[in-house]
């Protein structure tokens, strides 16, 4: 059986807030972080709702000559990273080996500044474009970023699987950590979509909620009223270590991270395989690497987006995987909007704290079920629940399928196959 690997620090940046607990307490509460644009905000003409987080000043974590073009996805990564190493108690070259602490922090780059930086050499030419463009922009640099600021010289990565890259990023660190080439490593996703060109093509592809007259109602995951996913900004980075180095140095585990799944669709550049085979799949081999059955999981967190394929191929995956009855299903994207690929850290974040509270959370404006979502829905106001595992699903363009499986600290010893 795969050894486990303890979650010992999360931080978040989110619309509702930047910690774990309060996005958990939004979503139970039904408070939602969707809004219109200010007048004066750089989408206030090519979207009608989106999530947006808390600004964040750069200057607080970068020297201020390095601010002069820096994308907002690279300032999120890099609060959520010290949030959630401070959350661990871990300071680089005192409490782990810089060589033996590892990052992965992924997301789909600084297309706003490339943007920025195309509109500035139209007015000015090319001697108006900055030289500080590509470490400005690049994918990898929320990686880089943090490995610079906390001295972290171990293996470094940045994963490009669209809206499973914040959770393919934790799944791949599990990788690290059991074959012993790290003690430790910062995982997760940062992303920053809320630019005109991004939320433009979102809009012409006619994905996007439209209409609404409040915009906390847009985003209504396997409602039968969804005409369309809600684009956020956010993100979510975990501390994870080997459950031995965590317990010599007696931190603080928020839950084990018992077992993980990878598979792809093989169907669509972006729309889901119909019968749910491969994401169904992709759970099956998440339970069977952390060694336990369908019985054992008493919590499904949906990628679900708000989309009609999206919403109804995913729940045929789940029915699929468990039957006709399922475990009690909901999705965090009513309250937090779509963050695309940090959407996997925070939603792992909420299946952790509903094992921490013994509460489920609901799914947020689920008034009418789509019959075609036909699983068991969390109610409104959550669920008690006594459940020893939790499942956390992200699915991204390309057929990209991630599934976590989450457990109460030392739940290797409850595990049964």
């Amino acid at each position: 059986m795969p050894a486990s690997v303890a979650v010992t620090g999360i931080g978040v940046v989110t619309s509702v807030g930047n910690s774990a607990a309060g996005v958990f307490d939004a979503m139970i509460e039904g408070r939602s972080g969707i809004s219109r644009p200010a007048e004066d905000h750089p989408v206030a003409g090519s979207i009608e709702v989106a999530a947006f987080s808390p600004p964040i000043d750069p200057v607080s974590l970068l020297p201020a000559p390095e601010t002069r073009v820096i994308d907002r996805y690279i300032v999120m990564a890099l609060h959520a990273a010290g949030d959630a190493l401070a959350e661990a108690g871990i300071e680089v070259g005192r409490d782990v080996d810089p060589y033996r602490i590892a990052v992965i922090v992924s997301g789909t780059g600084g297309l706003a500044t490339l943007e920025n930086q195309v509109v500035i050499r139209t007015q000015k030419g090319r001697l108006g474009v900055s030289p500080y463009l590509l470490p400005g922009m690049l994918p990898n640099m929320g990686a880089a970023r943090v490995a610079i600021k906390y001295g972290i010289q171990g293996y470094s990565s940045s994963i490009g699987t669209a809206c499973a890259a914040g959770a393919q990023s934790i799944g791949e660190a599990v990788r690290l950590l059991r074959a012993n080439e790290a003690d430790v490593v910062v995982a997760g996703c940062s992303e920053a979509p809320l630019f005109p060109t991004l939320a433009e093509t979102f809009g012409n592809a006619r994905t996007l909620a439209r209409g609404w007259a409040e915009p906390s109602e847009a985003s209504r995951p396997f409602d039968k009223r969804r005409n369309g996913l809600v684009l956020g900004e956010g993100a979510g980075v975990f501390v994870l270590e080997r459950a031995e180095f965590a317990q010599a140095r007696r931190a603080k585990r928020y839950a084990d991270l018992v077992g993980w799944g990878a598979t792809n669709d093989a169907h669509h550049p972006t729309t889901p395989r119909p019968d749910g085979s491969a994401t169904g799949k992709c759970m099956q081999l998440a339970l069977a690497d952390a060694g336990i059955t369908t019985d054992d999981i008493g919590y499904v967190n949906a990628h679900a987006t708000s989309t009609k394929l999206g919403d109804i191929a995913e729940s045929q995956a789940i029915r699929r995987v468990f039957g006709e009855s399922t475990p009690p299903v909901s999705s965090t994207k009513g309250v937090t909007g779509h963050m695309l690929g940090a959407s996997g850290v925070i939603e792992a974040a909420v299946s952790i704290y509903a094992l921490r509270r013994g509460l489920l959370p609901p799914t947020h404006n689920l008034d009418d079920p789509d019959p075609e979502c036909a699983v068991e829905h969390v109610g409104k106001g959550g669920q008690p629940t006594s459940t020893g595992f939790v499942l956390s699903n992200s699915f991204g363009f390309g057929g990209h399928n991630v599934t976590l499986v989450f457990g109460q600290p030392g739940s290797e010893y409850q595990r049964h196959v």
